[in-house]
């Protein structure tokens, strides 16, 4: 299915690093300091939307789970306490993909053209994969706090990408929604619910 796109997009967490435990941690560790079922109450949510920003997950817990008002400037706070954690843990090539980064090669000698557009903090998405020696597969690599389907009607808009050519592969519902609202294809990755979902190489551009 894949062989017949021109163009690929790809989520970061989940499909190309099994860092998403490591993402737990650093939640749990941001969040110490508050009661134990208020921060279960955020990590159920943070993984039922794996594809959305630490941004997004800051801000439902203040707003719906401690029934706080937050402000920006606290929101990055707490995002940039995160990140220093996430850069520590993350610079681990054994935590890469290994059949992800195959098939990443393979197109890249094909001179297929990457992108990651994904739900991670921009700047220290650069910094891993440039750390682990993959970001020279990519054209660009793009995070958060842009929303992911405005990161790919960017990438889209900014190549003049035929729609038609494009898949995007995610491991999330948010990914799925994401390529859904660009009208591409989406191709689920290393998650049994969106196969359940019926959500696996499903065709959205017609």
């Amino acid at each position: 299915m894949l062989e017949n796109y021109k163009i690929i997009l790809w989520d970061f967490d989940g499909v190309l690093m099994n860092s998403n435990a490591v993402r737990d941690i650093g939640f749990e560790k941001v969040l110490a300091n508050y009661p134990k079922h208020q921060v279960d109450e955020l990590m159920v949510f943070h993984q039922a939307n794996g594809g959305l920003s630490r941004y997004v997950k800051f801000r439902y817990f203040y707003e719906e789970v401690l029934k706080q008002e937050v402000t920006d400037a606290q929101i990055q706070d707490m995002a940039n306490s995160f990140s220093i954690i996430m850069k520590s843990l993350l610079v681990n090539p054994d935590l890469l993909i290994q059949d992800s980064l195959e098939f990443v090669k393979q197109q890249f000698d094909k001179k297929i053209p990457m992108h990651i557009v994904s739900g991670s903090d921009q700047t220290e998405l650069r910094y891993l994969c440039k750390e682990l020696n993959i970001d020279h597969y990519f054209l660009s690599i793009h995070g958060s706090p842009t929303a992911k389907k405005i990161l790919v009607k960017n990438v889209i808009e900014e190549n003049n990408y035929l729609k038609e050519n494009i898949v995007l592969i995610g491991d999330s519902i948010n990914d799925f929604e994401a390529a859904k609202e660009n009208e591409i294809t989406f191709c689920g990755y290393n998650n049994a619910s969106l196969k359940s979902l019926e959500l696996y190489q499903e065709k959205l551009a017609n």
